[in-house]
């Protein structure tokens, strides 16, 4: 990771970061699968990248593939986007996330996932019983000892 974003980040930053863009809450410099991304809106799966002028396009284009199979769009702008145009570029992240579901929308009105049952699928999942613990005799003449019922 970087410790300074480029100057074309930072001024997108400035307009991303506090939920100035509609409410939306996007992090910067974030790690998804061994990648790290400019900047993330996790509750949209949404990850806008800026793109200096030495960009590798097919190393983009795997990486977005693998983004996009844990759910992620990515939108791409490039630096002279971002620089002359960053009013267009809000807009057309604006645009995509107004497609994009909320987390709480792909849940179905839950905030988090179902708790998976402890059974095997199918079967419903019974609550466990604690093996209790009782006094027995050690077995040496030495006294009781403290154990789990049936052991020896």
């Amino acid at each position: 990771m970087r410790a300074e974003p480029t100057p074309f980040e930072e001024k997108l930053w400035q307009r991303l970061r506090n939920r100035q863009l509609e409410g939306l809450k996007f992090s910067r410099q974030i790690v998804l699968n061994g990648f790290i991304c400019d900047f993330v809106c996790r509750d949209r799966t949404l990850i806008i990248e800026v793109d200096g002028e030495t960009h590798d396009r097919a190393g983009d284009a795997d990486r977005d593939y693998a983004l996009g199979h844990l759910g992620y769009l990515v939108l791409r702008f490039t630096n002279a986007e971002v620089g002359g145009n960053l009013d267009d570029v809000l807009q057309a992240i604006l645009e995509a996330v107004r497609v994009r579901r909320t987390k709480v929308q792909r849940l179905g009105g839950r905030t988090h996932p179902p708790t998976p049952s402890l059974g095997r699928e199918g079967e419903l999942s019974a609550p466990r019983e604690r093996p209790s613990t009782s006094l027995r005799m050690n077995g040496v003449g030495d006294g009781p000892s403290l154990g789990r019922e049936g052991e020896l």
